[in-house]
């Protein structure tokens, strides 16, 4: 059975206001409102990894007593907690494919998608450390991922599921028409429903960082391309084919005049 695992999503909120947006997203990179969601973006993906790897490490150690719903239910909960947590301050992403697809889709600044990839690679290296000193010895488990079946498998399922994923994250957090509110819960809520299914298959990692980190803990990297890539373009496609869709109440010259649909999703934003 592949181990176990979820992650790290993310809620881009909502723009109430594209042009201050915009100016905000321009600030210096080293500013200290920056680095406050720098640092919102180690703890959020830090708390994600300790409690869902935590979690798998606990099932392992004790004749699977958590179980696969529990599992799931953790990494569900988890990510709800945090996304109403530091939502407000770091859009609460926890997840370089999430923030990739953010800037590929211009709803990111590309400048900053650097740092924060590496302040979620620094949560998930600190926690699944944190697990490795924890739980030592014979309770020492990999809380990483890998692929039960085929490499193929295993990367069709992560990308289908991170695509399901990134296209619920910006319905319900970057589509002013939706409830806000929920987005939290929307976002829980489908990692729960993915890690229930394609968990005994590859893990359900859908987040670079959820794999990378315990990977380079217990140096143990096999078949660590899937959970890098498959999640990484599944993610860029979900969020592509959302700004499709958000275009559909606009007359069809008017979108063939505005031009890519991925340079023109933020502008979108508010219709």
């Amino acid at each position: 059975m592949a181990d176990s695992g979820i992650h790290g999503v993310a809620v881009d909120m909502k723009d109430t206001n594209s042009t201050s947006k915009m100016k905000e997203e321009t600030d210096p990179c080293f500013s200290l409102p920056f680095f406050q969601k720098l640092l919102a973006e180690v703890f959020g993906t830090y708390f994600l990894i300790f409690a869902g790897c935590g979690a798998v490490v606990v099932n392992k150690n004790n004749q699977d007593i958590v179980t696969l719903p529990g599992i799931a239910i953790v990494w569900g909960l988890a990510v709800l907690v945090l996304v109403y947590t530091v939502g407000h301050i770091s859009g609460a992403h926890f997840n370089p494919a999430v923030t990739i697809a953010f800037a590929v889709t211009r709803r990111f600044p590309l400048k900053q998608v650097p740092a924060y990839i590496s302040a979620q690679l620094l949560g998930s290296t600190l926690a699944a450390g944190t697990l490795r000193l924890v739980f030592t010895g014979i309770h020492d488990q990999f809380a990483g991922t890998q692929p039960a079946g085929s490499d193929g498998q295993a990367f069709v399922l992560e990308f289908i599921t991170t695509f399901y994923l990134m296209f619920v994250i910006c319905g319900v957090a970057t589509d002013n028409r939706a409830i806000g509110e929920l987005a939290g819960l929307a976002v829980g809520a489908t990692i729960m429903l993915n890690v229930m299914f394609i968990w005994p298959i590859t893990g359900a990692s859908l987040n670079p960082a959820r794999s990378l980190g315990p990977a380079i803990v217990s140096n143990n990297y096999k078949g660590i391309w899937i959970y890098l890539l498959a999640p990484t373009v599944g993610a860029i496609l979900g969020a592509a084919v959302y700004n499709t869709i958000r275009f559909t109440d606009k007359p069809l010259r008017e979108v063939v005049r505005s031009g890519s649909f991925l340079r023109n999703g933020r502008r979108s934003g508010s219709n």
